[in-house]
């Protein structure tokens, strides 16, 4: 494969970017020019810190360090849904019921990716395994980061029309069935936009950076096509069960709304 290998200079002409970033925060009075360098030098640690940590993981092939990877990211995704939500569930399931959500979705998308689809050899390989469990739980993230943020405030703002079916009679997942509709539809918006405009308005990173290493354009667009599909299926899987598991938190078996067990 042929690809161009980048080094630091060629980052840093790339960084120099920013700077048109915060000239129009600075001329529009944005106020984000703090945040913007936080953002960059966070983004640098972490990737630089990444990319040592992988490199010693896919020299050592090893299942148990692979799991204990795939479960840092999970926790790490479940943070930062819960983090993005202007109302949350009190306590550890705010945290819990993201991350739960999303590693049963995430990993269980990823193993039969590994077994079905590319079938490396030993089926963990973290060359594999990490990658795919990236984007997979990158936008199973932001989707159920969205419907939980929906279905929590629409709980709050709809308080009356919940509690008056429920009055009259109507189950704890009836009642709230209104609710957790438009916010799993607002949570699969993102990716089916992706999947829409994908190859006409853009190309997938996947693909692109294949394409950049030298790889066949055509088998590079297979790839994209699996990896499109898998995070389309995980991120509905994600949606689903983070929707029903804060439905019964927000509720009790007296079928009660439970609003005191949210917190802004």
């Amino acid at each position: 494969m042929n690809y161009v290998v980048l080094d630091l200079g060629d980052v840093l002409i790339a960084a120099t970017l920013l700077l048109i970033n915060g000239a129009i925060s600075v001329a529009l009075a944005l106020g984000l020019g703090r945040s913007l360098l936080v953002a960059a030098v966070r983004m640098v640690v972490q990737l630089a810190l990444v990319g040592l940590v992988l490199r010693w993981l896919f020299e050592s092939v090893s299942p148990w360090l692979t799991l204990i990877a795939a479960l840092v990211m999970v926790g790490f995704a479940g943070y930062e849904a819960m983090a993005r939500q202007e109302q949350r569930l009190a306590g550890g399931w705010g945290f819990g019921i993201g991350a739960l959500a999303m590693g049963f979705a995430g990993i269980s998308v990823t193993v039969l990716a590994l077994g079905a689809v590319f079938q490396p050899d030993p089926w963990f390989q973290p060359r594999f395994a990490v990658p795919i469990l990236g984007m997979v739980l990158g936008n199973c993230m932001t989707g159920v980061a969205i419907a939980l943020n929906q279905f929590l405030t629409q709980a709050r703002q709809g308080r009356r029309g919940v509690e008056a079916m429920l009055a009259l009679g109507y189950e704890r997942d009836e009642a709230l069935a209104p609710l957790r509709r438009p916010a799993a539809r607002a949570g699969m918006i993102p990716i089916i936009n992706s999947m829409a405009a994908a190859g006409v308005v853009f190309l997938p990173g996947m693909m692109t950076g294949q394409i950049l290493a030298g790889v066949e354009p055509g088998q590079a667009v297979k790839y994209q096509m699996v990896i499109m599909f898998l995070i389309a299926g995980g991120t509905a899987i994600g949606v689903l069960l983070a929707l029903f598991g804060a439905s019964r938190r927000l509720s009790d078996d007296r079928h009660r709304l439970r609003l005191d067990r949210l917190q802004s």
